[in-house]
């Protein structure tokens, strides 16, 4: 259980280290590149991310829970990890091939950054964070990152000086994930030798993979496809608002998902060994809701004054997208749990399939629908839609292990303190006219009032009377 904590540590600290950094170069990039930089960026990437998820199928998801099932055993991690590697490579060579064809002949307009873009698919061609996932060593992969990511910022800082750096603003991003994973590959002879394999072998990996390969194609589809379809519908321009305003997002949510990452793999391991993870999931979920409604609540609170700010006013239109998309975040966070504890780990693939398909379906038919209608507006109403249908459908299946009951009646306190939070917030503006220190202030007092009426509930998660009792038996030592 130790490990357990240490891994999860790790795992928040990176989380905050890029929540600390893109604090920094999303309002210098914002500023130095504009919507219209920001937006052809995203636009370029997402279609390369599109193509990077063919090229990994299912194997993220599948490698991790099998390296965790086996990493006991040398010669069998070594035989799976090679297994799956060997189709990862032949995977990655054919879509590279398609996609530096799909570049050439129709992508004219921004052919040049798309042509960038293969170095970010070279760098996931050579992905191997599921090995080590699965094998727990989290510490290499957070050291890893934090390094690639601090180098990358500072390059961003120095070379990035114009609206016409968008070239090199990309050639920096993609670079960052190739060098960290060429960085993996020099670990891997510390936890894999040399095995011959036969093709029965390799290809027994194969349906497991394609099978978690279409929750991976429905996923793009709900969570890239919109700024596809919104570059192609209403222009870059909207793509950036639409991108800045999910940056902001996705900043409090990586670090609540982090948990999800690191339990994965102990709950494959637990479950293989024929341990009951109902508990695990109950108070996991709970946790999740502790502290997401009031990130949610409060950046509905603060938004109008934080985005002219932290972006610039170019970027108002995001403040209002942001509005939209907040209660994403309690959506995704208690889905990603309770596919991360549940559905994956107890090899339900074809339940989270359904899920993401339902939600891909969903945004799919809401984008085609809104976006040529509201534009930006009409992908973010169309992404909390295709996040709420999807995260029902995988509760269903996990209600048997959960008490939703029970749960539900301990959220409604977190719910009623982060309600009074947002009304002292929205307050504390209208009597501090100076934006920067009614926004400080919002924050400050927001925290510590929510944190305070649930002081009860942070006495349990950390159990501070153990350590206070602990201490004491140390100084009486």
């Amino acid at each position: 259980m130790n490990d357990l904590k240490k891994n999860f540590f790790y795992n928040v600290a990176y989380q905050v280290l890029i929540l600390i950094l893109p604090l920094i170069t999303t309002p210098y990039i914002s500023r130095v590149l504009g919507a219209d930089g920001i937006g052809i960026y995203s636009y370029t990437y997402s279609i390369a991310y599109t193509f990077a998820l063919v090229m990994l199928l299912g194997i993220n998801n599948y490698g991790n829970r099998t390296i965790a099932q086996y990493r006991e055993n040398k010669e069998q991690v070594s035989k799976k990890f090679w297994g799956i590697y060997c189709i990862q490579f032949i995977m990655s060579a054919i879509v590279i091939i398609i996609y530096a064809l799909y570049i050439t002949f129709f992508e004219k307009e921004y052919q040049m950054i798309g042509y960038i873009q293969i170095i970010y698919l070279l760098g996931t061609a050579i992905d191997v964070n599921w090995f080590f996932f699965g094998m727990e060593k989290f510490k290499l992969t957070v050291m890893r990152s934090a390094i690639v990511k601090i180098l990358s910022f500072i390059c961003i800082l120095v070379f990035v000086k114009t609206k016409n750096d968008v070239y090199i603003y990309t050639f920096i991003m993609t670079c960052s994930v190739l060098f960290s994973n060429i960085f993996l590959l020099f670990n891997l002879r510390k936890y894999v030798k040399k095995v011959t394999l036969t093709w029965k072998e390799i290809l027994a990996h194969v349906k497991p993979i394609f099978i978690l390969f279409i929750p991976v194609i429905a996923f793009s589809v709900y969570r890239i496809m919109d700024k596809i379809m919104l570059g192609a519908i209403s222009g870059v321009t909207q793509v950036g608002f639409y991108e800045n305003a999910e940056k902001i997002i996705n900043i409090p949510l990586g670090i609540i998902t982090a948990a999800g990452t690191v339990l994965l793999p102990r709950m494959s391991n637990m479950i293989a060994k024929g341990n009951d993870i109902s508990e695990y999931l109950g108070k996991a979920l709970k946790f999740i809701l502790f502290i997401s409604i009031p990130i949610v609540v409060g950046l509905i609170a603060i938004a109008d004054t934080f985005v002219p700010l932290f972006l610039g006013s170019e970027f108002y239109e995001s403040a209002n997208l942001i509005k939209i998309l907040a209660p994403a975040i309690i959506i995704m966070a208690w889905a990603n749990m309770i596919k991360t504890i549940y559905l994956i780990p107890n090899e339900k693939d074809k339940e989270y399939t359904i899920a993401l398909i339902i939600g891909a379906v969903v945004n799919l038919i809401l984008n085609a629908i809104l976006i040529p209608k509201i534009n930006a507006y009409g992908a973010a109403i169309g992404t909390i839609c295709a996040e709420l249908s999807s995260a029902a459908y995988q509760t269903y299946f996990a209600k048997k292990n959960i008490k939703l009951y029970k749960l539900l009646k301990d959220t409604i306190k977190f719910v009623i303190s982060a309600m009074i939070m947002f009304i002292v917030i929205i307050n504390i503006s209208k009597f501090i006219k100076n934006d920067i220190y009614s926004l400080i202030l919002q924050i400050l007092v927001g925290s510590i009032l929510y944190f305070s009426i649930n002081i009860k509930y942070i006495n349990e998660l950390i159990n501070i009377r153990e350590i206070v009792l602990k201490v004491k038996k140390k100084i009486q030592k």
